[in-house]
């Protein structure tokens, strides 16, 4: 370390002493990790409704940003962290310790996985403990583990295997039984690495990407590295471009030519799907149990510019005077396929949720095909890697209901990528998947989804 840096992490300590020089970040990290590893709220809910959301929304741009990294940090990479902070502390943290626990791994996570100088990430540390009313008592204890964390830590993390630390022992398990240990291992790899952001433009692919600084995938797909507000790139605003997922634009494109056809959008926010089908030419219907999630629908239509009928109705009961030419299902389900975009399911879900999501998917599965007109298609698809929300699902459906007939996809219809389709020929993408650069650049989705034809003209 050279002398002017030296003096210039001096000067940053003292400001941070001093002026809490950045410490509205973390204080909103630490407040986004309680809302959800104690409170159980999903990180996006959590940035839109909750106190947390509301300090967030006090702090620039740039502070912003710093506290979702912690954030997102800290849950993909919270047994490491739990396993290094649980080494230098002798005995389990007190109940009326207030925000200790999410202070300590907000710290611990600047400085074994973001960089961030000892100095600084300690300092801010205790702090927070001392403006907390119930932590103001453990800071001494939070600045020694802290130093110990800087100074014994790295070595503590080149030991880790990281992938199964970082996975809940549940979903690990089921994963190994269904994938291997060699697949579930490079799934929790990628899980790891975070996600890009894809973009499913109107036209011009190439066009948009050049402008964007990003690249087009062989699935179509634009894809950027996610930096900055949404609502500041180019094209927003003009609606010439949607945010999904690679993978989650796959199951729409299943439907073939749908020009002019009657097309239901199941369990259909937050609505990219249904922006993909009503580009395509059809007369779409979008129906949600949710009328908030559908008035963010029909708002992002609206931007886009694309017109589609939104209907407030329970999926497993609904019943519309006609039958449709095509249905397309995106069933709700424990979204473990989207791990590297949403880290914090893993903190989430169980295997009770997978039970209860299971028997509700078959309901609206079930029901979805009465939606359907004879000869029409049907296709069903989760956002999970568990096989009671995909292949279990289809063929229990088929089994029970013989005059429904699977339609294999092609392997045109997937980019060439033979990887993806399965035995019965339906799409079974992992997010290892998609080599289109290094780090968060590469990957996509962990997805299902079968393409049925109601009343017979299967293959």
């Amino acid at each position: 370390m050279t002398e002017n840096q030296s003096s210039q992490q001096s000067r940053d300590a003292r400001l941070a002493r001093e002026h809490g020089v950045g410490l509205p970040a973390r204080r909103a990290a630490v407040s986004l990790l309680k809302a959800v590893l104690r409170d159980r709220q999903p990180l996006d809910d959590a940035l839109t409704n909750s106190p947390a959301a509301r300090e967030m929304a006090t702090l620039a741009e740039r502070d912003r940003g710093l506290a979702r990294a912690i954030t997102s940090t800290v849950l993909r990479h919270k047994g490491q962290l739990d396993a290094v902070l649980d080494a230098f502390l002798d005995k389990k943290l007190p109940k009326r310790s207030g925000s200790l626990r999410e202070i300590l791994l907000s710290a611990a996570c600047q400085l074994q996985l973001l960089n961030i100088p000892a100095h600084a990430a300690i300092d801010l540390a205790v702090r927070q403990c001392k403006q907390d009313r119930n932590a103001r008592h453990f800071d001494r204890l939070a600045n020694a583990v802290l130093r110990r964390v800087a100074e014994q830590g790295p070595d503590i993390v080149k030991g880790q295997d990281a992938a199964r630390m970082n996975t809940p022992e549940w979903l690990w398990t089921r994963w190994v039984k269904f994938f291997g240990e060699e697949t579930t291992r490079r799934v929790a790899q990628a899980h790891m690495q975070g996600a890009a952001l894809d973009l499913t433009v109107k036209q011009n692919p190439q066009d948009w990407a050049q402008r964007l600084g990003g690249i087009v995938l062989d699935t179509g797909s634009v894809r950027l590295e996610a930096t900055g507000r949404i609502e500041n790139l180019d094209g927003f605003e003009d609606g010439a471009w949607w945010i999904q997922d690679t993978a989650a634009a796959l199951p729409a494109r299943l439907l073939g030519d749908i020009t002019g056809k009657r097309v239901a959008d199941l369990c259909a926010a937050p609505g990219g799907k249904s922006a993909q089908l009503a580009h395509a030419g059809a007369n779409v219907t979008c129906l949600d149990s949710s009328k908030r999630r559908l008035e963010r629908l029909n708002e992002n239509m609206t931007r886009l510019g694309l017109d589609v009928t939104c209907i407030v109705a329970d999926a497993t009961k609904w019943s519309p005077d006609e039958r449709f030419d095509a249905v397309l299902l995106d069933a709700p389900c424990t979204g473990t396929g989207t791990l590297r975009r949403h880290p914090d399911i893993a903190h989430l879900k169980s295997s009770k949720d997978l039970k209860e999501l299971t028997d509700l998917q078959a309901k609206i599965l079930h029901h979805a095909v009465t939606l359907v007109r004879p000869g029409g298609t049907l296709v069903y698809c989760t956002c999970s890697l568990e096989p009671e929300e995909g292949e279990n699902q289809i063929a229990r459906l088929i089994e029970e209901m013989p005059d429904i007939q699977t339609e294999p996809i092609r392997l045109e219809e997937v980019s060439g990528h033979e990887s993806w389709l399965n035995n019965q020929g339906h799409l079974r993408t992992l997010p290892f998947d998609l080599e289109a650069g290094s780090g968060k650049m590469a990957g996509m989705d962990g997805f299902f989804a079968a393409r049925l034809v109601i009343g017979g003209g299967g293959n």
